[in-house]
Parts: structure tokens; sequence; C-alpha cells
């Protein structure tokens, strides 16, 4: 199971690249409905007071027991496992958690977290490494559905006249004083005001300790470094969990002082450098001067040739296209170069690799399709395949919604049989139930790698092992 991934970049499931040194910083989404993007499962947002750091103020009433050093915290609503360390990683999953704390009194962030939160002090430092701990000047704007408690409290502490007196805020607006960073050490001073959000269950990735990191590294130069990334990792981490990537394991593998920077990203379930490396490959892919090809395996067959559709231009999943033009929408291109049969994964490769059984009806072959993708959209191959009813084995996002289709022609408001709606009322409740029939993102592995790159004309080509469903 491999990609290519260059360092200063990276493939995934394929190849990846790495830059060689630098510092990488990730990208800042709220899993919490606190900023612009939401997450259905995380939980509301919520703060605790700087007049009573201890009292939960989203209508959820806490209860916290120390035994024997780990904590048990439990809610109305929630029942938390005993907190100690973040290591080992564990097999199981927990169900999200983010806090979000207004500081009452100056002091070290992690005094304060294990304080307002009843941690113990191992676990937040673990949080803080991960980078799972972010702060803010300003406590950011809380959302629509905030009660009266917390926006008397926002209130409270963003008075003007109360903001005015804080020296670190003075030069700032209020919008660039509610930027929220990433926490970096144990002992960084926060002040009465300050912002913490605490991803108490980040995401984990134990795929990261089951792989030999030296065994994927597939060259090494001054600028970069070739990475085989399995599926199943994040290559420069999540939101909430910097620690296990592909970055962090194969700067570790390499045994650098300076952390690998990433040059591009793909799907943690696809497989597959100093900063001034980072900005010529980045120049590079936005002169189409960078190729990359991808094997997928699909549960269909597909014609050679290239394949369009149109993307909806919202930025989350699932990827919703159409097979007509649909202005706003985005161009997506691809070409299948090669499409050839090849057995079925069998149930000892499909479990060996946590690949998900999506229902399709059991079979004996799938297709493995040869791709060279000319847009580059999120989710394309995945997408525009789903909606070819040719969906990647294991897709557990996109291969329901095909399914679906199959058993229901009409489903789909923007596939082959699309109906004219009387109001635009029933068309977006079409397309609300259409969105309904995907599901969940894949844990580990889909038929999907990111097989070869090159650029410079070919002067560097570098080409992923033999995908997942080939050992």
């Amino acid at each position: 199971m491999s990609s290519v991934a260059v360092a200063s970049m990276m493939f995934a499931s394929g190849c990846r690249s790495f830059a060689v040194p630098g510092t990488a910083r990730a990208l800042l989404i709220s899993r919490a409905a606190l900023n612009k993007h939401h997450n259905k499962k995380a939980l509301s947002w919520c703060f605790r007071s700087s007049h009573n750091s201890n009292t939960a103020l989203a209508g959820e009433t806490e209860s916290s027991t120390i035994d024997d050093g780990k904590l048990t915290s439990t809610s109305s609503s929630n029942s938390y496992p005993k907190y100690d360390r973040l290591l080992p990683c564990p097999s199981q999953k927990y169900p999200p958690r983010v806090e979000h704390l207004v500081v009452s009194e100056g002091g070290p962030v992690l005094e304060y977290i294990c304080k307002a939160l009843d941690l113990p002090p191992l676990f937040v430092a673990d949080l803080i490494q991960f980078g799972a701990v972010f702060y803010a000047l300003v406590c950011p704007q809380p959302p629509p559905n905030a009660t009266e408690e917390q926006i008397r409290i926002f209130k409270e502490v963003t008075e003007p006249s109360v903001v005015r007196k804080r020296a670190s805020v003075k030069g700032k607006t209020i919008r660039e004083a509610q930027k929220a960073f990433r926490v970096t050490h144990v002992d960084q001073l926060v002040e009465p005001g300050t912002y913490l959000r605490v991803h108490v269950h980040p995401k984990r990735f134990p795929r990261c300790y089951q792989i030999d990191w030296r065994s994927r590294i597939i060259a090494i130069t001054e600028s970069y470094v070739i990475l085989d990334k399995p599926a199943g990792t994040s290559v420069g981490g999540t939101t909430d969990n910097i620690e296990e990537s592909c970055a962090t394991f194969a700067t570790r593998a390499l045994g650098l002082t300076t952390p690998l920077m990433t040059t591009h990203q793909i799907d943690n379930c696809t497989e597959g450098w100093n900063k001034e490396y980072c900005s010529v490959f980045h120049g590079k892919i936005r002169e189409k001067k960078v190729k990359k090809l991808y094997l997928a395996l699909a549960a269909s067959p597909l014609p050679t040739g290239i394949i369009t559709h149109y993307m909806r231009p919202i930025n989350m999943a699932p990827r919703i296209v159409s097979q007509d033009f649909i202005k706003g929408w985005q161009l997506c291109r691809l070409e299948v170069m090669e499409c050839n049969k090849v057995p079925w994964p069998t149930a000892a490769i499909q479990d060996k690799y946590c690949v998900e059984d999506c229902g399709w009806p059991s079979q004996d072959y799938a297709y493995e399709c040869k791709i060279n993708l000319l847009t580059g959209r999120t989710h394309q191959i995945r997408a525009q395949f789903s909606a070819c009813k040719a969906p990647l084995i294991g897709d557990s996002a996109y291969m329901p919604a095909a399914i679906a289709e199959m058993v229901n022609p009409g489903l789909n408001p923007f596939g082959k049989y699309i109906k004219d709606f009387s109001s635009e009322s029933e068309k977006e409740t079409s397309v609300i139930n259409w969105i309904a029939q995907h599901g969940k993102e894949p844990s580990v592995a889909i038929g999907l790698q990111a097989c070869q790159i090159s650029w410079d004309d070919d002067e560097h080509f570098y080409k992923a092992g033999s995908p997942w469903w080939r050992c």
C-alpha cells in the first residue's frame, strides 16, 4: 500500500514530497462550530466563565472525580474516558470533545487548563505537544445558537473599555486579536481575558505506529524527500494533531533535527524541505509543470478518455458533482488512461488494510484505472467515479450514494435522470436528501493511490510501490 509524496512535497498513498527544514503550519478549522467551518459531531459551542471557570455554560452539567491520578469526567450527554496520557495510541475512537475557555487568572497555560478542566498535567502537556491547544488574545464571536449566558460573557470580556486596558491587544484590531494560534509550550503564559480552545480528544492515527517509515523513503536530495505515503495517515497533521503525521515520523526516521515541510496535501485515506524549495514547488504546481498520475480501484469499468463534471463550490464533504454545466460550479476533468480488470481484493487483504465493506454487491473482479488528473479538486476522483457508477472500493463516503442511485435512478438531482422541480424548495429538499445518501469518511484505506509524480519535463521522476490491493 503506497503513494508518492515530496517533503518539501509528499505523495499520498503514492508518493509525497517533503521539504527539508522548517516548521509546518496547520490550517486552523474549529471542530466546534466556532469558526465558519462546522462539524456536526462536535460538541455545542461553550466556554467557561471568567467568573466561575469550573462551570460549563452550554447547558451541560459536568462532574469529575480523580482516581489514582487518573481523571474520569462525565456529563449529562457524554461519558469521558479516564485521562492519563495520549500515548500509547488508543485503539478505540473517542467522541469529539472541544472545550472553550476564557482565562480568569494569568499564569502558565498548562496550569490553567489543568485547573479549569480538571485534567492531569501530563495529559495536558501531551495535548500541547500534539498541537491540540489554541489561544487568541480576545474571545471570538459566539455562533448564532449561543445561549444568553455565553453572549453575556462574550460581551463582558470583549467590552472595548476592558480590551483597551490590555497591553497585549494594543495596536491590533479586534479581528486580529481574535485570530487563534497554536500553543507551543507548556510554560507559555496566558493573561486574563485570553481565549483558549482545547481539543481534548484529538483525531488519532494509529497506523503511524505500525509503519517502517525508513523503508517508505523513496529519495532524498538536498531540497526534498520523496515518501511513499501509507493510507490511513495524515500528511502534515490535522487541526488538533500535528504529532501523528507523515512529516513528523519521516523526520524522525531520517534523524533530522529540523522538521520536514509538506508541499501539498492528499486525502488521509489515499496512499501513496526548506521554505525556498516549497515556494519553488508550489510555483511549479500553479504553472501545471507537476504531473501526477493515480491508480484507482473501481467497482465497475470505465471507458478510457476524458471525463468531465462540474463540482458544487461548497468547501465541505461530500463533494457534489453534476454532469451538466451549472454556472458558478467548478470544472472537473480527468483522463482515464487505462482500465484493466483485476481480482477483487480478498477478505484477508481488506481486513489487513481496514477497507470498509460499503455494501457493493459481491463480485470476482474490480477495475484498476490509471488516471491523469487534469484539474485538481478536492475528492475529485472519488466524486467523479461515483457519479459514473464506478465508486472506489472502500470509499464509505461516496459508494453508498452510488448504490442508492442504482436502486433509485432518479434520486440524484444532478444525475442522468434529472427531473424538473416545481419549486426551488422542492429542489433544495432533493439536494439535501441526495447529500444524506453519502456516508462517513473512510478510516484507513480506499482504492486510490497517487502512483507517480514528475516535474521539469520528467527530470525529476518518481514512482510509488505496489498499491495495497496488489499486496
